[in-house]
C-alpha cells in the first residue's frame, strides 16, 4: 500500500483509529529479548506533554538489564503523529511456541492490547506489518499509516470475544445491503442509474444465487426489504465458519462498502479490489460524471475508500496460509 498524501487525509481516516494507548513495558526478569511494545488501557503520563514518547528505565534494581518502558501518548488513539520513532530496526521471528510469527522493534516484542505477543498466522502478514513499522519516519509515528496493524489487533483481540455480536450485526444489516437496492427504471432522473446497476450489479447477484443456492430479492425502496430465510441462513452459516482473521476482514470490508455481499465477493475471490470499489461508488461516480468532482471532498472519500478496501483485502490474503505457493 502506497501512502496517499493529502492535507485532509488524516481526518478522513477516522475509521482507522486505535482504541487504546500504546505502551511498551519491559520485564526485567526476562532479559532484553522479552522487552515489549504493547497496547495498554491506562495513561501513565497524563501530566506530561500528550504528543511525546517517553522512554524510561524499569523500577527494578536490575540496572544491568537493557529493558525499558516506552509509553505512547493519548493522541496515538486519534491517529495523529505521536512523537519521534524510538526504535531502529524492525524484524520478524517465529513465535516461542513455534505456532505463528511475531514482529520485533529492536529487541522489543510487539504485543496485543491484553499484553500477549502479537502472534500472526503467516510470515507474509508479519512482514507486511513489520513494513508498516519500518515505514515510520524519525520525526513521528503515524498510526493512520498502519491499517494492517489495526486489523491484526482487531482479529486477535476483539473478534474472539465478540464473534457472535459481529455476526449478528452483519446479518442485521444484510437485508438493507447496497446491492439489493435498485433505482426505479420508470423515472427519467434514475433511469441511467438503473441501467448501470443492471450492467454492474446483476452479475454479482447471479453469483450470489449460484454460490448459496437462493435467489436474492431486489427492491426499489431506499430501505430495501427482507431477503429470503434460506439465503440469510446460508450467509450466516458461512460467517460462522470463518476464522478470526477472515471475520475481521469481512467486517471491515462490509463496513467500508455498506455491503456484506461485496465483502463476501472479495472473500470468495469473485471481486478484485478495483471491481469492488467500482460497485461501491457506482451511483456517486455517475453524479461526479454529470456534475464534476469536488476537490477536498470526493477525492478524499475515494482515497479513504481505497485504503479501507485495499488494506482489508490485503490482510485477508496475507493471513491465509495457503495464499502463497
Amino acid at each position: 500500500l502506497k501512502p496517499i498524501k493529502h492535507p485532509n487525509f488524516l481526518s478522513a481516516l477516522r475509521s482507522l483509529n486505535f482504541s487504546s494507548i500504546a505502551t511498551a513495558h519491559g520485564n526485567p526478569s526476562d532479559g532484553p529479548s522479552s522487552s515489549s511494545f504493547t497496547f495498554d488501557n491506562a495513561n501513565n503520563n497524563k501530566e506530561k506533554d500528550d504528543n511525546s514518547i517517553y522512554i524510561k528505565p524499569p523500577t527494578s534494581n536490575a540496572s544491568t538489564e537493557k529493558t525499558t518502558s516506552v509509553t505512547m501518548p493519548m493522541s496515538f488513539m486519534t491517529g495523529s503523529i505521536v512523537g519521534k520513532r524510538f526504535y531502529e530496526k524492525v524484524t520478524t521471528r517465529e513465535s516461542d511456541d513455534g505456532v505463528g510469527w511475531t514482529v520485533m522493534l529492536d529487541y522489543r516484542t510487539l504485543k496485543t492490547p491484553s499484553k500477549r505477543p502479537l502472534k500472526l498466522p503467516t510470515l507474509a502478514l508479519a512482514k507486511a506489518i513489520a513494513a508498516e513499522w519500518e515505514y515510520q519516519q524519525t520525526d513521528g509515528i503515524r498510526p493512520f499509516t498502519m491499517p494492517l496493524m489495526k486489523l491484526a489487533c482487531t482479529a486477535l483481540e476483539r473478534v474472539p470475544l465478540t464473534r457472535t455480536k459481529i455476526i449478528e450485526h452483519l446479518m442485521k444489516k444484510f437485508d438493507q445491503d447496497l446491492v439489493f437496492c435498485r433505482a426505479p427504471e420508470d423515472n427519467t432522473l434514475t433511469a441511467g442509474v438503473h441501467a448501470r446497476q443492471v450492467e454492474k450489479v446483476d452479475p454479482l447477484l447471479s453469483w450470489l444465487n449460484s454460490e448459496f443456492g437462493f435467489q436474492p430479492i431486489v427492491y426499489s425502496s431506499f430501505f430495501g426489504g427482507k431477503q429470503g430465510e434460506g439465503l440469510s441462513k446460508a450467509v450466516e452459516n458461512l460467517l460462522k465458519k470463518t476464522d478470526d482473521c477472515e471475520l475481521a476482514a469481512i467486517d471491515a470490508l462490509a463496513a467500508a462498502a455498506h455491503s456484506l455481499v461485496i465483502a463476501l465477493g472479495i472473500f470468495r475471490g469473485k471481486l478484485q479490489i478495483e471491481e469492488a470499489i467500482e460497485l461501491i461508488r457506482l451511483e456517486e461516480d455517475l453524479q461526479v460524471d454529470k456534475w464534476g468532482l469536488v476537490e477536498g471532498g470526493h477525492d478524499v472519500d475515494i482515497a479513504d475508500l481505497k485504503v479501507q478496501i485495499s488494506s482489508a483485502t490485503v490482510f485477508l490474503g496475507l493471513s491465509r496460509k495457503n495464499f502463497f505457493h
